[in-house]
């Protein structure tokens, strides 16, 4: 089976200083992975490089075998989705209209959204719970409302691969359980491959089957939450007591 991603001996660097060095991760088609580690380990670096947002020092990143160096934008776009980090917008948009840019690497190219794409705008409006922000300007919604309309519009994309760089950061606790069970039931009923930046070790060690750890640009520890996130580990790599984080294993 061809990996949905392969990365191998991934170096990337900022200034010259590697972020990450000498990688290599393959990633099955429907797998849920999340990608864990202290801040400034490289999560997001490599959550960029596996979107072709970073030129690589070195190595090579792959989608579905094909080199994503040798992919344009639109391509990388039918085959993977991203919900960044919250970025800012630089004018005024409605909700809807946030939502219908994934439906940017399937429109016509003159017509514009067709009714299909309208309908799986809506569909996913629907599917995240956002419909109630219908018509805002999502310049004036909360952090955590902003983060929902960017996860549905990644869903309307409807691209096998989904990434994601910490979403559940700006969201309360009953929002971080029901975008982790979105995000069960888009890897689960339709498929999906999701991989997923986190911060919180309960999380990811609940809802995500294979865990990656990364400290100081490599991988440290790859595999089921019970395996990856040992006691001895979460000491070393984020460098608190074990006892103190609680682990749903």
């Amino acid at each position: 089976m061809t990996a949905a991603v392969r990365i191998e001996r991934l170096t990337v660097a900022y200034r010259g200083r590697p972020a990450i060095s000498d990688a290599d991760l393959a990633i099955e088609p429907g797998q849920r992975l999340a990608l864990v580690g202290p801040n400034g380990a490289g999560k997001s670096t490599l959550l960029r490089a596996i979107a072709g947002l970073v030129e690589p020092a070195a190595g090579t990143v792959e989608l579905a075998g094909s080199p994503i160096s040798h992919l344009d934008r639109l391509a990388i776009a039918r085959r993977l989705a991203v919900v960044p980090q919250l970025p800012s917008l630089p004018f005024s948009t409605t909700v809807e209209e946030v939502v219908a840019l994934g439906r940017l690497p399937h429109e016509h190219p003159i017509r514009g959204l067709r009714p299909a794409d309208r309908a799986a705008v809506a569909a996913a409006i629907d599917r995240v719970g956002v419909g109630h922000l219908l018509g805002r300007d999502a310049r004036e919604l909360s952090l955590g409302e902003r983060q929902l309309v960017l996860l549905a519009m990644a869903v309307a994309q409807d691209a096998p691969i989904l990434v994601l760089d910490e979403p559940t950061v700006h969201l309360d606790l009953r929002h971080q359980v029901e975008v982790m069970e979105l995000l069960v039931d888009l890897n689960e009923r339709d498929d999906t491959t999701v991989i997923a930046v986190l911060h919180d070790l309960g999380l990811a060690a609940h809802f995500f089957p294979r865990v990656v750890v990364i400290d100081r640009g490599r991988i440290a520890a790859d595999g089921p939450p019970a395996e990856a996130l040992t006691g001895e580990r979460i000491r070393d790599v984020f460098g608190v007591d074990p006892a103190l984080v609680r682990l749903a294993l």
